[in-house]
């Protein structure tokens, strides 16, 4: 393959890279954000906290023991509080490391899936050639 062609070749990956990067920056994050703020919303509490008592009531009216009752609420609340802690991280508030690998490990695969594209394109113009 010629040097100009290999540097052309290289522009475009930089290009798509640049296209691919700008719209995961600015799609993603106000996503996961809009995400969050539903779930941390009043009318969102409201609704937990129905949902919570009919379980509750449920459970009491099916005869379950009221000390099972109440530890089996706490976890069906807890589904909740743990997915919003969750999502509260991957916005950046209390970032931990496994997002930070998580970030990592997408640029490895870029990185590979660019690095495939190269290849398979210096076959065909060696098939070319």
């Amino acid at each position: 393959m010629s040097e100009e062609k290999e540097k052309k070749k290289e522009k475009e990956d930089v290009e798509e890279l640049k296209e691919v990067l700008s719209v995961v920056s600015k799609e993603i994050p106000s996503l996961i954000k809009g995400i969050v703020a539903s779930v941390f919303s009043e009318e969102t509490g409201r609704d937990m906290g129905k949902a919570a008592a009919a379980f509750y009531k449920e459970l009491k009216e099916a005869g379950m023991p009221e000390e099972t009752a109440v530890r089996m609420t706490e976890n069906y609340v807890s589904v909740f509080t743990n997915l919003s802690e969750i999502m509260k991280r991957s916005v950046g508030k209390g970032k931990t490391e496994s997002g930070e690998e998580i970030g990592e490990e997408i640029s490895r695969k870029i990185r590979e899936k660019l690095a495939e594209k190269r290849r398979e394109k210096e076959e065909e113009e060696e098939d070319e050639d």
